[in-house]
């Protein structure tokens, strides 16, 4: 009989981890344990499952229980892990029934997740306030929704899940307010960038309020208006969307090492400072490659990734997952964003000496139906003229552009390099002059005039 691998969480890095495994070593004995409902399903896809552009919540599965059954992996859902023990190597399970059992491994793979941030705020329970982080919470805004039929809603938090909702929100019909307790939304963007999110979201029909510090919820039994320092709002529907926190809480008290925002700290093997334990995805630490230091990105992309690594280890393997840049993309009514290595701002936060150039060009060739304009920024490192990050906003056609950007960060190439690519030219995708070749060789311009 094989060794016996135990992951605790299924939906990202839980499942690719054992996924890879079972591959890795199809004599390895796997069980996932999870404490949901869903395995395996795209979280990022549910402010669109919310709006009805994604009408069946199947799809967001990529498979089922049975199917992990037939590759060897056992899926146990409604399965709470309740403590660590290192020493005799287990896990306490407990079932739906309430039973509780200690569940020995030879390697365990933690992969808790992170969870929504619910302030301790007067009427954060009320009927009507969501968070948005699992299939269920989807299913209660949008059976809610249906039955009460809100009018105003308000969203607590302008990050991406707050501006996604937004948008979903708007197209029900709803009218809809969004509160940022920071001095502007999308504050992984620098601020120039970030203003132009809030003007879509404007010119579409929301309120936003920045600088605003919520105070609580207020209603009988149902949430009727928000509040906040100086003032209030009325809603009938509330999303929090203020941010996540790793789930690490079974883990520290296991005596695993903590790190940046308490993630668990993981080398590039995802091992933890336990034996025969790894971490994966947004409960754990990953490394910045443009900062150097230890970081905590919270994406589906790494989590799949830290999941691959920590499976293909965990059953004898030698992977190696080198770290991130932080590349993010999302939509807002008609535009496009993305992002990806430091904004200025974050530049600056970890002691680099940096500047940034701007441009603002088109998407697509003069006279070509759907032209729109795209603005890009980039953000160098003085002196050596590293590309360090950049930024993009604009119409359709602008978001995954982001993925050249992303490339020469990783690649540690100078904005010289960006300007000299061979870039595709075709009237329905871009100019002849690509608008990262004219922000490239604007900065390259603006490199001499840089002290």
């Amino acid at each position: 009989m094989g060794k016996r691998l135990v992951v605790i969480g299924g939906v990202a890095a839980g499942m690719s981890a054992a996924s890879k495994a079972s591959r890795q070593d199809k004599n390895m004995e796997i069980d996932v344990y999870t404490d949901e409902v869903d395995i395996a399903y795209s979280a990022c896809s549910l402010p669109y499952y919310t709006q009805d552009v994604i009408d069946n919540k199947r799809v967001m599965i990529a498979r089922s229980v049975e199917e992990f059954d037939q590759q060897g992996v056992r899926v146990h859902i409604q399965h709470k892990a309740l403590c660590i023990d290192p020493a005799k190597k287990a896990v306490l399970i407990r079932r739906p029934d309430s039973t509780e059992a200690w569940e020995a491994y030879d390697k365990l793979v933690i992969a808790t997740g992170a969870r929504p941030i619910v302030p301790p705020l007067p009427g954060i329970d009320l009927e009507g306030v969501f968070t948005v982080k699992q299939i269920p919470h989807a299913d209660g805004i949008k059976e809610y929704i249906r039955a009460k039929k809100p009018s105003r809603a308000v969203i607590v938090g302008g990050g991406f899940i707050g501006v996604e909702m937004a948008e979903a929100l708007l197209a029900l019909g709803l009218k809809v307010t969004m509160l940022e307790m920071a001095p502007q939304i999308m504050t992984l963007m620098d601020e120039d960038m970030a203003a132009l999110v809030e003007q879509e979201l404007k010119e579409a029909g929301a309120e936003v309020k920045t600088g605003v510090a919520v105070t609580g919820m207020l209603g009988e039994g149902r949430v009727s208006a928000v509040t906040y320092e100086g003032g209030g709002i009325a809603a009938d529907l509330v999303i929090l969307a203020i941010g996540v926190k790793a789930n690490t809480e079974i883990a520290r008290e296991a005596g695993i090492e903590l790190g940046f925002k308490n993630a668990i700290r993981v080398n590039e093997r995802m091992e933890t400072n336990l034996p025969d334990i790894y971490a994966a995805g947004d409960c754990a630490t990953a490394f910045h490659l443009v900062t150097g230091k230890e970081t905590y990105i919270p994406l589906g992309t790494t989590a799949n990734k830290q999941g691959k690594t920590a499976g293909e280890n965990a059953a004898g393997g030698q992977a190696v997952f080198k770290g991130v840049v932080g590349t993010t993309i999302f939509k807002v009514i008609e535009k496009e964003g993305a992002r990806t290595g430091l904004s200025l701002r974050e530049a600056g936060m970890a002691g680099i000496e940096a500047w940034e150039s701007t441009i603002t060009s088109h998407t697509r060739a003069t006279g070509y139906p759907g032209r729109g304009e795209i603005t890009v920024k980039l953000v160098a490192e003085k002196g050596s003229r590293r590309l360090l990050g950049g930024q993009i906003f604009g119409a359709a056609g602008s978001g995954k552009r982001i993925d050249v950007l992303a490339a020469m960060v990783q690649m540690q190439a100078t904005i010289d390099q960006l300007a000299e690519l061979d870039l595709a030219y075709a009237p329905p995708f871009s100019p002849v002059w690509d608008p990262l070749l004219v922000a490239a060789s604007q900065a390259v311009s603006k490199a001499a005039k840089v002290k």
